[in-house]
């Protein structure tokens, strides 16, 4: 299960255009969502640890979605 809530999801399709959207579709594209952040979030802590630091910046963010 995601450590994402499902409510701003559901928003994010509904911003996106779907009239309705299933729990099922929520929860499928928050796990989705989870999965991609992680490994972006992997990638730009090694980039902060690369330029000698412990803070992840936003450049670091930036960098690692290129």
């Amino acid at each position: 299960m995601s450590e994402l809530p499902i409510a701003p999801i559901k928003r994010l399709l509904k911003n996106a255009g779907a009239s309705r959207i299933s729990e099922d579709a929520a929860i499928k594209l928050a796990d989705v969502l989870e999965e991609i952040g992680e490994d972006l979030a992997r990638d730009a802590t090694k980039l902060a640890k690369h330029a000698g630091r412990k803070t992840v910046k936003a450049e670091d963010i930036e960098l690692a979605s290129k």
